[in-house]
């Protein structure tokens, strides 16, 4: 278990260490008000203790995503541990860091302002549209399972159950955020951390040896490691839908050095849930065959339950039951309500954002393709989910990037990941079926050349920000 418990050990010192290293660049002052209070308005702007914005941002970023994606991330075995720990602590919580703080500096600003900031209007139109397009895909492809689960295990059809759900996005999508979030989310997080210490208890001290990390099982076989794991396993190393939960949670804090904890700090616990779940995985089924084929007859939830059923008797039963229902509805509806706020933050100069009126005719209006979504195929959704949420990662890496440059502050932490995802998205893209479907070499090569352009354009940034000074003035 030495590569297992190595891990969980480096997500730990990571935030211990790595957390300080990138405030101390991103600069944070608390004698600044945040938004909370100089734009509060009862509905968004709420001030929140930070131990209740840490859960909401972990149920914003988490949901079932650490647990499905880290069950189908280890099908490649032990290696999938190292892309959580190096990609949570380098890459997935820079970026939820930089996307949290620079929403706090600049008002509480949606993720698609903050890119037409830094890297211009057009990336920001582009934007817009793309992060929307994720915000429904996310909630659809989240919402058909626990809807499937409720109707196998009540007398309501599976079309009620998403009715009854979508009922509830709304109610939470056009609340005060203290209303429902504020309440529920701290109780729902209890049952996503009690899950994953349940079955991290249950794997250490159990019959079974998590696997190590070794040459002979380095590479999984047939499945390229670049750059399916870096999609497959998003939520747990870095995901582009963060960015877009992020700016919920900075409209409630109450002093910047909150940030460290409630961003940077969701990241890395979101980390640990992905590392057990990953283990979890790889050890239950007997290997990645085993995983397999428990994947192909019952899908990830059959295989959260019969892992949890297992491990932990009727008690992990009800809470896989629990888990399968409560924490991706977690993600649906904040991802309706990050969907209201870019729409009605980006269509401001024709409609007033805070009309009631506004908020509730937005909301059904992004509910409509969500809920007819929900009712086609499961694994066609998730197919699009994957790309176009590591797309979005890598520009908001590349926003944090541009920040940096502009503050003439040490950019790289945030230049090398957003290189590396960079370069993972363009090779997806061309080798993915839903893609151009490129033959692998042929996509590798041109996400190296690509990647490499942008690098260039990168550098020389770099080298006309120290030749000419810009003064940014606070805001």
């Amino acid at each position: 278990m030495l590569t297992f418990l190595s891990s969980i050990v480096l997500l730990i010192i990571g935030y211990l260490t790595y957390s300080k290293v990138v405030e101390k660049v991103f600069v944070i002052d608390d004698a600044r008000k945040t938004p909370a209070y100089t734009q509060a308005d009862g509905m968004d702007y709420v001030p929140m203790s930070w131990w209740k914005g840490w859960l909401i941002q972990l149920l914003n970023i988490a949901g079932l995503g650490p647990i499905f994606g880290a069950i189908a991330g280890a099908l490649y075995g032990p290696v999938a541990f190292i892309w959580i720990v190096f990609g949570s602590i380098f890459a997935g919580a820079v970026h939820d860091y930089f996307s949290g703080m620079l929403s706090l500096k600049h008002g509480g600003a949606q993720f698609p302002k903050i890119v037409g900031e830094y890297l211009g209007d057009i990336a920001r139109r582009f934007i817009n549209v793309i992060s929307v397009v994720l915000m429904v895909l996310v909630a659809a492809a989240f919402t058909a399972g626990p809807a499937q689960l409720i109707s196998s295990i009540t007398p309501l059809s599976f079309i009620v159950s998403l009715i009854i759900i979508f009922g509830y996005f709304v109610l939470a999508a056009i609340l005060p955020i203290n209303k429902i979030i504020g309440h529920l989310y701290p109780l729902f997080g209890v049952v996503l951390i009690v899950m994953a210490v349940g079955i991290g208890g249950a794997l250490l001290f159990g019959p079974e040896k998590i696997p190590n990390l070794t040459l002979q099982n380095l590479h999984p076989g047939e499945l390229p490691i670049w750059p399916l794991l870096m999609v497959t396993i998003s939520c747990g190393a870095i995901s582009g839908f963060h960015c877009t939960q992020s700016p919920i949670v900075s409209r409630t804090m109450k002093k910047e050095s909150e940030g460290r904890k409630v961003f940077y700090g969701a990241m890395i616990a979101e980390g640990v849930i992905a590392m057990v779940w990953a283990a979890a995985g790889m050890t239950f089924f007997g290997g990645t065959a085993g995983l397999q084929s428990a994947l192909a007859a019952g899908g990830p939830a059959g295989a959260v339950n019969e892992i949890s059923s297992t491990l932990l008797g009727s008690f992990g039963g009800m809470l896989a039951i629990l888990g399968v229902i409560i924490l991706p509805i977690t993600t649906g509806d904040t991802a309706l309500r990050s969907a209201r706020m870019i729409f009605t933050e980006a269509t401001s100069k024709w409609l007033n954002p805070g009309k009631k009126w506004v908020i509730l005719a937005t909301t059904l209006l992004l509910g409509v393709p969500m809920f007819y979504l929900s009712t086609i195929d499961y694994s066609f959704l998730w197919r699009y989910v994957g790309g176009t949420n590591q797309l979005v990662a890598a520009v908001m890496l590349w926003t944090a990037t541009s920040f940096l440059i502009r503050e003439k502050r040490a950019h790289w932490i945030a230049g090398i990941p957003a290189m590396f995802m960079t370069a993972v998205v363009v090779t997806y893209w061309m080798y993915a079926p839903e893609g151009l479907h490129l033959d692998y070499a042929v996509s590798v090569g041109t996400g190296i050349v690509v990647s490499g352009a942008i690098g260039v354009f990168y550098l020389l940034k770099v080298i006309q920000a120290k030749q000419v000074p810009v003064i940014v003035s606070e805001q």
